[in-house]
């Protein structure tokens, strides 16, 4: 069984409850697909996600291929995953609404902040051409990039290094997204924003956190206020 905190990486919500039949230890092809496409059509379009390339990525994506094996059996439940230096995978809603608000196109360069596990990294790298993404644990970037490539993943460059001062050499990006908490939106993220870039951020203190979606036009950041959530803090300094 593999312990998980509700509070983190997760959009907050109220009332309705999504159940998932829970994974087993099968490796069955057809099985895995059926757990995805019941994740998508039950987590992702119930809940109004309607950006069919999202959408058809997820189901495609295999999350259980990132998960340790501990949590495997739960890699499509409606919560995020444990992983090391107290990491998680995000709940799948949570980053099917990142997604989509990023409007991402076949042909934008992503700059992710917090790899984790690579799984929204793999997702990134099916929606456009470029993915550089920084994670400041090489105990998480090493695995996550050879989960990466074992899949194929080409168009992926991971990065050790401090998140909150993004990748300035490959900078500027047509989309980026954050996968952790900031007291404020970083000012080196920011000035890595492409003229026409989206960013979209989880901003505010531990027990009070807002995603923001970030628009660079005529050089000047416009932001809209999105969902409330909870998420890992994000740490700045060396790594």
């Amino acid at each position: 069984m593999c312990a998980f905190d509700a509070a983190t990486n997760r959009i907050i919500l109220t009332g309705r409850t999504f159940p998932l039949r829970r994974m087993s230890s099968s490796t069955d092809p057809a099985i895995l697909t059926a757990l995805r496409q019941q994740m998508v059509a039950s987590q992702l379009r119930a809940r109004g996600v309607r950006d069919e390339r999202v959408l058809t990525v997820m189901a495609r994506v295999p999350r259980h291929e990132f998960a340790p094996a501990p949590c495997r059996d739960q890699a499509y439940e409606d919560h995020p995953l444990l992983i090391r230096e107290g990491q998680t995978i995000s709940q799948p809603y949570i980053v099917a609404l990142m997604l989509e608000a990023l409007a991402l196109s076949p042909a934008d360069r992503i700059l992710e902040v917090g790899t984790g596990s690579g799984y929204v990294t793999a997702l990134l790298a099916e929606l456009a051409a470029q993915v550089f993404s920084v994670e400041r644990h090489a105990v998480l970037a090493d695995p996550a990039r050879d989960v990466l490539a074992r899949l194929g993943y080409s168009n992926v460059k991971v990065i050790v290094g401090d998140g909150t001062q993004g990748f300035a050499e490959c900078a500027p990006y047509d989309a980026i997204i954050v996968s952790a908490a900031a007291p404020e939106v970083p000012s080196a993220l920011l000035a890595q924003l492409a003229e026409g870039g989206r960013m979209i951020i989880p901003v505010g203190a531990p027990d009070s956190q807002q995603l923001q979606l970030i628009r660079m036009e005529n050089g000047q950041p416009r932001t809209t206020l999105r969902e409330l959530c909870r998420f890992v803090p994000l740490i700045s300094g060396p790594p």
